[in-house]
């Protein structure tokens, strides 16, 4: 992903549609949400010399109004979404509050953000990555912008700071403002910056560009064509290696509750792996080892974590190489309706296939099915529809 003149919600959606995302599915996932009064419309349109899609998310009248995460996030647990597209898109809109919070020290109030078309633009990039079967999403620097814009709250520096402490959370990596980018004013929303920092890591590996959406913003500016380019492919090599950071840390006097807690909020904040193992420390204490994987640019986030969440007074901090194998994320047709698969790749061969749990769940539950049967017939009927023995 390219953010060539910024990020926002807008652009994402619309980079999602000019790479292939038809606008009718797009439509689809987000009529799941128990939401009304709104519209969502797609049109080519022209940035400099640069042809993308313009997407628009138009309100009707007694439709707006302001709302809290709390509202967005009900909405999404309400939804008839899958279970993935819930979970990554509630993730988003925990980290957008946490930015605020920080910010304004208002844990629910997000007035300027509050908007129908925040959670529009936020189901609609989770959704819409999943239907175009995008697995990993990796983003260039943010350009951060220059000068001061008025809001609610007042005149607001640019980046904003909900914007800047999104990016501060996420380690992300950041263009200061030159040249052109000096005259620009605001290029990356709170919204767009939530999104990427929760779905997106800041460390592109070498890629087999296949096809390129460009999203258009809503400003024309002179200096700067106002898209976003969005490069779908598959890296180069079936298996890579990356570098990845190991925190660890021993704990000994902590309820089982708290650290499942601290393990569901270290995936949320983007680790790789989260486990415990059992230790003996002094006294003869028995404790567990917490150790969680990440991407270097996540280390200082998951860090404060760590601290903020457990009784642990310092975290060990290892650097790794990680070999991966290749994998894909598709959606194939079974006789109990759409699920979606992961394949594993090794030089270019299909090495494994495994169905995606959340949808698996979602079929048991629906046809009244064991889960292990359905992980069954949803593998056999995979492999026969992708041709695999």
């Amino acid at each position: 992903m390219h953010c060539i003149g910024g990020a926002s919600g807008d652009m994402l959606l619309g980079a999602l549609v000019d790479a292939g995302l038809p606008l009718e599915e797009l439509r689809g996932e987000l009529s799941k949400l128990p939401l009304t009064g709104y519209s969502v419309e797609a049109s080519i349109a022209h940035r400099g010399v640069v042809r993308g899609t313009h997407v628009t998310v138009e309100m009707h009248p007694d439709a707006r109004g302001t709302h809290t995460i709390d509202d967005f996030l009900d909405m999404v647990q309400a939804s008839s979404l899958s279970g993935t597209v819930k979970e990554r898109a509630s993730e988003v809109l925990r980290r957008l509050e946490a930015a605020e919070t920080r910010v304004h020290g208002e844990s629910h109030e997000l007035q300027e953000l509050g908007e129908i078309d925040t959670i529009i633009d936020v189901v609609g990039v989770v959704a819409g990555l999943g239907v175009l079967g995008i697995e990993r999403l990796y983003s260039s620097p943010l350009p951060s912008g220059w000068g001061v814009i008025s809001s609610r709250k007042g005149a607001l520096p640019v980046p904003a700071p909900a914007v800047v402490e999104l990016m501060t959370m996420a380690n992300a990596s950041v263009m200061p403002p030159h040249g052109p980018y000096l005259k620009a004013g605001e290029l990356v929303t709170p919204t767009g910056a939530a999104l990427i920092t929760t779905l997106a890591s800041f460390d592109a590996p070498a890629l087999t560009v296949e096809r390129v959406g460009y999203g258009v913003g809503s400003k024309d500016m002179p200096e700067i064509p106002n898209v976003l380019a969005l490069w779908v492919g598959e890296t180069q090599d079936s298996e890579t290696h990356a570098e990845v950071s190991l925190l660890e840390t021993n704990l000994d006097d902590m309820s089982p509750e708290v650290l499942g807690y601290v393990q569901e909020k270290l995936l949320q904040q983007g680790a790789l792996d989260v486990w415990f193992t059992s230790i003996q420390m002094k006294k003869n204490r028995p404790a567990v080892a917490l150790s969680v994987i990440c991407r270097p640019t996540l280390e200082s986030a998951l860090i404060n974590v760590i601290l903020e969440e457990s009784s642990t007074l310092g975290v060990r901090v290892h650097s790794l190489k990680r070999y991966e194998a290749g994998r894909e994320v598709v959606t194939v047709d079974t006789s109990l309706g759409q699920a979606r698969v992961k394949i594993k790749k090794i030089e270019g061969r299909i090495t494994g296939l495994s169905p995606e749990f959340e949808d698996c769940k979602e079929i048991a539950q629906r046809e009244d099915l064991p889960l292990q049967e359905v992980f069954r017939r949803v593998e056999k009927d995979a492999r026969a529809s992708l041709g695999i023995a």
